[in-house]
């Protein structure tokens, strides 16, 4: 690739720019210290008007591929992984909450749930706001292809859920217990198959 890019009296910066990715990357493609992903490679094929085959041996075109195909399962994972935070909305939306009205026990939504003292009812709505926004966060680092921080936000998730599933079996509040044990489980089995992605 280095030999093709001189050939033409390019820059690493002004062949970066003409594929729109950064220089920083095609320096680690031109060492060996990194692959360019299947789409990169399409577009170094076009660019040089040579063969994908030409780019790359056999060996390194699989490792490129598995790599991309390990961070696609990845990026998956963290989008479900937000999506699974967003969830936390029906603990606050649906009636899941008990409350005493006239010696009658009623389901309430957590806006109208009056049964808690103020001070836990302030923690739940921090602990289901927090998640909220962790999962918000996910996503727009799905979007963005943001890798960096996604251990921390997962970790911060999980004790989150946690915290929210002890905090409600506390509170005696059976079906918002179940329905929070439901995204604890949910992230379980994302934090598996991140982990078996990353292997």
């Amino acid at each position: 690739m280095q030999q093709l890019r001189k050939n033409r009296n390019l820059t690493q910066e002004e062949l970066a720019q003409a594929l729109y990715v950064s220089r920083t990357a095609v320096s680690k493609w031109e060492s060996g210290k990194g692959y360019p992903g299947i789409g990169s490679l399409k577009d170094l094929a076009g660019f040089f008007g040579v063969t994908v085959d030409a780019l790359l041996s056999s060996e390194e075109l699989m490792t490129a591929a598995k790599t991309e195909n390990r961070a696609n399962l990845l990026g998956i994972c963290d989008l479900l992984f937000g999506i699974t935070d967003l969830m936390s909305l029906t603990l606050m939306l649906l009636p899941l909450y008990p409350q005493v009205t006239e010696g009658h026990i009623t389901s309430v939504s957590l806006f109208a749930c009056h049964e808690f003292a103020l001070p836990l009812r302030c923690i739940l709505w921090v602990l289901l706001i927090a998640l909220c926004t962790l999962g918000l966060v996910k996503i727009l680092f799905y979007r963005r292809k943001r890798e960096q921080g996604r251990r921390s936000l997962n970790g911060g998730s999980l004790v989150i859920v946690v915290c929210l599933v002890l905090l409600l079996i506390f509170l005696r509040a059976p079906y918002a217990a179940a329905m929070a044990f439901l995204l604890l489980l949910l992230q379980g089995v994302l934090i598996l198959h991140t982990a078996k992605a990353q292997s």
